[in-house]
């Protein structure tokens, strides 16, 4: 089951920040994973989270 507009929540308990290794957070009017510890927001796309760093934004 997918959170309205946003990613499964199986997905989301296994997920960890690639740069810090610790849990996100997802941002439902944003659309990102958030990761308090790196101070980075990773988009997610057609439903997918883009894990890079490099496109992750600065929070």
């Amino acid at each position: 089951m997918r959170i309205e507009g946003g990613i499964d929540p199986d997905l989301l308990r296994i997920l960890v920040c690639p740069a810090t290794r610790t849990p996100l957070r997802y941002d439902h009017d944003a659309r990102e994973l958030v990761s308090e510890a790196a101070g980075l927001a990773y988009p997610i796309r057609d439903g997918m989270p883009v894990m890079l760093v490099d496109e992750a934004r600065r929070l």
